[in-house]
């Protein structure tokens, strides 16, 4: 009887996107990643990060991201299986939205858990643009608490966890300060980024990164 009761308290405390990649859960939108290694596929929660959420699907939706890279891999020390990696558009100031509003953790209640994306920033709270992580093993020192606006983590990996591991374990080298000795030496290339669910809404900006490229 305890057993049983354990299973379904397990079921009903279970995450929404944890479900299977290869059908839609209300309250999200779903992103495959085409990488070099590999696809990713992501469930954005809508719902609890609105703000993050369309931030992150106006750059797949004009195609910001494709192209660009996963290019750190920051690996835990005690157990390099472990840590995030970092993709997006880097400091490309042709690809960059306006900023928007940033989403603390303790008020959306999307932690950064093992599988979750998350967008990096500057050190000032507004300042997450194109460019996010991925997690290989829960970081909860991301996460917001008290003067500490921490990351905002917007929903989770839902298929093509091996792919990150790969990426993770890639040679790195190179960067400064935070980043020293953490960039991918080979960039893992982002060929494109497309939503599953829902149809794409593009902002209509002119795709200054375009001009001049053969297509």
């Amino acid at each position: 009887m305890r057993i049983v009761f354990a299973l379904l308290l397990l079921a009903f405390s279970a995450p929404a996107f944890a479900q299977s990649a290869t059908r839609p859960t209300p309250g999200y939108v779903r992103v495959r990643f085409d990488t070099s290694v590999g696809p990713v596929i992501v469930a954005l929660n809508m719902k609890r990060a609105p703000a993050t959420s369309r931030n992150f699907l106006a750059y797949v939706d004009d195609g910001r991201f494709d192209g660009t890279d996963f290019y750190r891999s920051a690996r835990r020390k005690a157990d390099p299986r472990l840590g995030f990696v970092q993709g997006g558009i880097r400091t490309d100031a042709r690809r960059i939205l306006p900023p928007f509003p940033h989403e603390r953790t303790d008020r959306t209640g999307v932690k950064h858990v093992d599988g979750a994306i998350s967008m990096a920033r500057r050190p000032e709270p507004n300042s997450a643009g194109g460019n996010f992580v991925l997690l290989v093993g829960a970081m909860p020192s991301m996460d917001a608490k008290g003067d500490f606006a921490g990351y905002a983590a917007f929903g989770r990996i839902v298929g093509g966890m091996d792919t990150v591991k790969r990426i993770l374990a890639k040679a790195t080298g190179g960067g400064s300060d935070a980043m020293k000795g953490q960039m991918i030496l080979d960039p893992v290339r982002i060929l494109r980024a497309r939503r599953l669910d829902g149809k794409p809404q593009p902002t209509g900006r002119p795709k200054v990164w375009l001009i001049g490229v053969r297509r």
